[in-house]
């Protein structure tokens, strides 16, 4: 099988280091997806020099010309939505629902990024001095570096890459190593577009070393980065003390409140797929339920025969409800956590199994999980498990549940189920999340709105909508002097 190259200054190269490394089929690790670029520094520095000789021309492009290219790059992508959503599935796992919708995701976010040539707004005010005109513009940051993780390995990089581009940056991207398949076809969509030779550059291979020679390199200006808070924190500390920009979206621990008046059966709906959905590999995935003592065994009865009914298996199989996950490193985590719950004092309501037998021996397969009788300060309360692992608390009152919500390092999203405002208007007051849902699951966002978390969860700006825009430019501010001339 040939290696798939990396894009460097609009050509399709090998690694100076001569090695490739394969990427597996998680739901049938026997079959290659591919063979892709071990790359290391040096080839991370040819690529920083071909996008800051790219930077020339497109800075100098108008941003409703850039925007046309991006356009032009949707296109293409809806002509290929099919194959790319059956490739996030066979190289990442998620069910080929999950993966059709994160392609209409990227889609969405291509359209919203490039309107935002027409509307890259400054603005004009009037100065204290007589006869000066003052206003801000913007301009682009310069050479900037995106790392993306392997849950989302379109959707993530379109929405960092299509908001970066229509600023008028030039671009090295390092998607994670698990999944480079959909970004080499999302480089061969852009190609295809007609994006200047050097804009948008890809780099697969280990982060320690791609990533770090980002951070390191003095022309690259700011970096956007998604994966774990641990390396986040690292990587926004290294980045600070050379004063580039960055915004790190980390990790999730994202509870749902359950009140007593709430609507169940929507209730229910919004956690089974918060928890399950994409195998609960997710930042937004819902992990805790905070569920008010007078409907609890109720609540308990429904979840477990819900889940009790999700179908596990191949995610190009349709019918199937919870796909493999990602790796086995994944899957060695994950039942490491359902360990530790138990060991802890954490009651298994329901699943918990390695799977094996048949078709899952070929995969990374792991039962969904609920645990029960689970205490705030037990690990699997506090740390991000990043699986279909849901742990259950009782509180008495609102109060309450908003405490055990807050009682987490992190802080990216959270819902409640309610029917009374005044509650759901406390809750939003005081719960500590950047995305604060009611009555609807803790998952995702809409491209137009800002995307981000507090503590834990994220630092810098946020991503999406204006924010994207703000991140990915400089504000410039203007005065002009038209005073006659002194005589």
């Amino acid at each position: 099988m040939a290696a798939h190259k990396n894009y460097i200054g609009g050509k399709w190269v090998e690694s100076v280091t001569g090695k490739t490394y394969p990427v597996h089929n998680p739901a049938h690790t026997d079959q290659v997806v591919g063979e892709f670029q071990t790359s290391g520094a040096e080839d991370t520095l040819t690529a920083v020099a071909a996008a800051k000789e790219g930077l020339v021309t497109w800075t100098n492009t108008p941003a409703p010309a850039r925007a046309n290219i991006i356009y032009k790059a949707l296109e293409i992508l809806a002509r290929r939505a099919e194959e790319l959503a059956e490739t996030i599935t066979i190289e990442e796992g998620k069910p080929i629902a999950d993966a059709r919708g994160e392609v209409k995701r990227a889609m969405a976010i291509m359209e919203y990024a490039a309107g935002e040539g027409r509307r890259m707004f400054g603005y004009t005010t009037p100065s204290e001095l007589p006869d000066t005109v003052a206003y801000t513009v913007r301009r682009p940051l310069g050479v900037v570096g995106i790392i993306t993780p392997w849950n989302f390995p379109l959707a993530i990089p379109a929405w960092k890459i299509a908001p970066a581009l229509i600023c008028g940056n030039s671009l090295v991207f390092k998607p994670a190593s698990a999944t480079p398949l959909s970004a080499v076809k999302l480089m061969e969509i852009f190609e295809e577009a007609g994006l200047p030779a050097g804009v948008l550059n890809l780099v697969t291979g280990p982060g320690g070393q791609v990533g770090t020679a980002l951070v390191e390199s003095p022309d690259v200006k700011g970096i956007s980065f998604t994966g774990s808070t641990e390396i986040g924190t690292e990587l926004y500390s290294e980045s600070a003390k050379r004063l580039k920009k960055v915004q790190a979206e980390m990790g999730g621990k994202n509870a749902v409140i359950v009140l007593s008046d709430a609507d169940m059966d929507k209730a229910m709906n919004g956690i089974v797929q918060g928890a399950f959905g994409s195998t609960g590999q997710r930042c937004t995935a819902t992990s805790r339920v905070i569920v008010e003592e007078d409907v609890y065994d109720r609540f308990m009865t429904e979840l477990i025969e819900r889940t009790s009914k999700l179908i596990i298996g191949d995610g190009l199989d349709a019918s199937m409800d919870i796909a493999p996950l990602a790796s086995q490193n994944q899957k060695d985590k994950v039942l490491e956590y359902i360990g530790i719950g138990t060991e802890e004092g954490a009651e298994l309501a329901f699943g918990g199994r390695n799977m094996t037998g048949g078709e899952f021996d070929e995969g990374y397969y792991v039962e969904p999980t609920v645990f029960t009788g689970v205490t705030p300060d037990m690990r699997i309360a506090q740390e991000e498990i990043f699986g279909p692992v849901l742990t259950v608390f009782k509180a008495k009152d609102l109060k309450e549940a908003i405490g055990i919500a807050n009682s987490v390092e992190f802080g990216l999203s959270s819902s409640v189920y309610t029917k009374d405002i005044t509650k759901a208007y406390e809750y939003i007051n005081t719960v500590e999340t950047g995305m604060v849902h009611v009555n609807a699951s803790t998952l995702g966002g809409e491209v137009h709105l800002p995307f981000g978390g507090l503590n834990s969860s994220g630092v810098g700006q946020r991503e999406q909508g204006t924010a994207a825009v703000d991140f990915f430019s400089e504000v410039i501010t203007v005065y002009i002097d038209h005073s006659p001339e002194a005589s």
